[in-house]
């Protein structure tokens, strides 16, 4: 009996859309569903007369796949996972393949990595970028673990992949957790440009005053420039489009302002802070969603807590170019700080990623594809060891010749009672970046008062306390070679404040 090239288990919308694409490229697939309700649906409308094999039971399924087994796993991340591979363990073989292609926390990846590729099977932890139609038609894959197991793999990826002009939108990212490390990224970037979006969209309706079909003109409008051409500024303009037929307003006006999240954010948030990188942009949208979610406090907030209202008096057009600037130069920087995480992780944990093969394959097929990643992708490619975006030539111009206008755009919504977090902390993280000095002179010398931290000093090397409280403002030092702390805490004869 000849028996299927790829297994896909899990019909929810991602995926059915990425087995039917898996099948539409060349490859007879099997699927199982934990519910048979759902394959029964499934074979009769969106897989009826294609190359699709359908399976009651995981024994059922894992038979009729042809060997090294190639398995997709597409149900919730978590324990779930967990569940599905300790299933289908005492039914495979050595050197059978099992990718989980959901939004797996990437320590769990490294963990399943280690586990199963110790017991002789194969493991690919992969990324899936696209929403429901990139999984159908062509997503951004990012697949980790062994590359012996993704060169095996690249057949099928890279023909199920979005394709741009320099190729499918999948590479190999690097060892175990890599490839869900960056999609995790990749969906920090991703909310850091949601909320960028959300604060020009609030500034244009509510200083602007702009109605539903003038603001689809300005996204329209602003997805033809070289700057923001985006997936995401495309949807926004489609958006401000739709009206509602039971009360002909638009769709935008009529849904609640309190936004999900599912934990991606969260994460890059919490990996950030464990590996001192700062991400304030994506931060600062982690917290909006956060915010969003008080709806009951802010409306009853509203009746009691007062500040400043008002519309823009100046220029309209002029102003809504200002805020085009500052959404380019904010989104510049919540894209330099994501690539300045990856770039921290891969010392960290020994991925080895290409950031400029990683900018090539979020052209396409993901929700964060934008014209701009060429430029992303010619930096990185140019100098692989680029401390920073922001010190690329093209960007740092982009932001010295626009930065007055972004400093505008925030002054005014302060004046005028407009929340921009994201356009906020962008800036603030740009200042801070472009300073040689910053003011945490004194917090460590805070630390060293109230609990004998020391510090360093600018004038020489060492390691130094200072006897804040002794009347002779004696300061004693150790002299230990630069960068290096001192062997034992030094000795005060003052008293240390806990």
């Amino acid at each position: 009996m000849t028996k299927q090239s790829f297994g896909v288990i899990g019909l929810a919308v991602m995926g059915e859309n990425l087995a039917l694409n898996v099948e539409r490229n060349g490859f007879p697939i099997a699927v199982y569903n934990r519910t048979p309700e759902k394959t029964d649906a499934f074979m009769a409308i969106r897989a009826k007369g294609k190359n699709v094999k359908a399976a009651y039971s995981l024994e059922e399924f894992v038979q009729s796949l042809e060997r090294p087994r190639k398995i997709l796993i597409m149900v919730k991340a978590g324990a779930p996972v967990d569940g599905v591979i300790e299933q289908l363990k005492p039914l495979l073989e050595p050197g059978d393949i099992i990718i989980d292609g959901g939004n797996s926390l990437y320590e769990d990846t490294a963990r399943r990595t280690r586990d199963l590729e110790a017991t002789g099977f194969r493991f690919i932890g992969m990324g899936v970028s696209g929403g429901e139609e990139g999984a159908l038609n062509g997503p951004s894959l990012m697949p980790g673990g062994t590359k012996d197991s993704y060169e095996y793999l690249e057949p099928i990826l890279a023909k199920i992949a979005a394709q741009v002009d320099d190729g499918p939108c999948v590479t190999y990212i690097g060892p175990g957790g890599a490839g869900h490390y960056v999609k995790m990224v990749h969906n920090g970037i991703e909310y850091g440009d949601m909320q960028l979006i959300a604060e020009a969209y609030d500034l244009l309706e509510n200083t602007l005053g702009l109605d539903h079909n003038q603001l689809h003109e300005v996204f329209a409008e602003w997805n033809t420039t070289e700057e923001l051409n985006s997936y995401l500024i495309e949807i926004t303009a489609d958006i401000f489009k739709q009206i509602d037929p039971e009360t002909n307003k638009p769709v935008v006006n009529l849904i609640l302002d309190a936004a999900g999240q599912k934990g991606t954010g969260r994460w890059t948030v919490q990996s950030a802070l464990e590996l001192g990188v700062c991400i304030p942009t994506m931060t600062a949208a982690v917290n909006g969603r956060i915010m969003s979610s008080y709806k009951q406090e802010r409306v009853a907030a509203s009746k009691m807590l007062t500040g400043p209202s008002g519309k823009y008096e100046g220029d309209t057009k002029e102003f809504i170019n200002k805020i085009r600037d500052a959404l380019y130069c904010s989104k510049i920087c919540s894209y330099a700080q994501g690539m300045a995480l990856l770039t921290t992780a891969s010392k960290t944990y020994g991925y080895n990623l290409n950031l400029s093969e990683i900018s090539r394959i979020w052209k396409g097929g993901c929700i964060i594809r934008a014209g701009f990643l060429n430029k992303i992708k010619s930096a990185f490619n140019e100098n692989p060891t680029l401390p920073n975006l922001l010190l690329a030539p093209e960007f740092k111009q982009t932001i010295l010749d626009r930065q007055d206008a972004w400093r505008e755009v925030i002054a005014v919504s302060a004046k005028l009672g407009v929340p921009v977090p994201a356009f906020s902390a962008s800036l603030d993280y740009f200042d801070s970046y472009r300073r040689d000095r910053l003011p945490q002179n004194l917090t460590q010398a805070q630390r060293d008062y109230f609990g004998a931290h020391t510090y360093e000093r600018v004038d020489k090397p060492g390691v130094f306390h200072t006897q804040w409280t002794a009347a002779s403002e004696e300061t004693l030092q150790t002299s230990t070679p630069q960068g290096q702390q001192a062997a034992k805490p030094l000795e005060t004869t003052g008293s240390i404040k806990s």
